[in-house]
């Protein structure tokens, strides 16, 4: 899993609530067994028109502003509905590195942080109001600091946000489930070394 320390770019501004995981990327698309190749599902009926090919030009992300936006925007209660994690590898593959929103769906919200997500969680107020600049200013951008647990855009906004630390250190460091197994590589060697000793004398049998 590639880390996060910091990303600055465009944040894209999607001012809808209740953004479900079939929106994110429809079912019809769960097919694919490798984490790859979902972005360009991303969003797939509101980014095209009901012929699937014609891009939809009253979809907010398909302005050429937002073209390439590592940070997302978004209303309250995002990646609601079921529990595919295709819709993180969906979010990432397309290249979002970070969602700011006021309220994630429990299960969304831990798939974001073993798939390289960031999900900020910020206040409703704080995030319609950085809905309404980035759709007033298209272009504008922000810095998600992990490090440092602040966004910034290069002017007065300084914001802070909350995050668990055993979740920031597993993204600071690009590990996913995985990966923090392999922390603890050398004791479940030693575990197993051992386990082969004490069933070869009969350790543990009745």
């Amino acid at each position: 899993m590639e880390p996060f320390v910091k990303v600055s770019g465009v944040a894209a501004p999607l001012d809808r609530v209740n953004v479900d995981t079939d929106q994110i990327i429809p079912k019809q698309f769960l097919k694919r067994i490798e984490r790859t190749g979902f972005g360009e599902f991303l969003f797939f009926d509101w980014r095209y028109k009901s012929d699937g090919a014609t891009p939809n030009p009253e979809f907010e992300l398909n302005a050429p502003a937002y073209a390439n936006a590592p940070i997302l925007i978004a209303g309250k209660n995002f990646g609601c509905g079921s529990s595919r994690e295709h819709a993180p590898w969906a979010l990432g593959d397309y290249g979002f590195r970070a969602i700011i929103a006021p309220s994630y769906a429990d299960i969304f919200y831990n798939n974001c942080f073993k798939n390289g997500i960031l999900p900020v969680v910020l206040s409703e107020e704080i995030v319609q109001s950085l809905l309404d600049t980035a759709k007033s200013n298209p272009g504008y951008t922000l810095t998600v600091d992990l490090e440092g647990q602040k966004i910034t855009d290069g002017g007065f906004l300084s914001l802070h946000f909350d995050v668990d630390s055993s979740r920031k250190e597993s993204l600071l460091n690009g590990w996913d489930d995985i990966g923090l197994t392999l922390q603890h590589e050398a004791e479940i060697t030693a575990f197993e070394k051992n386990r082969n000793r004490w069933e070869a004398v009969g350790v543990g049998r009745f």
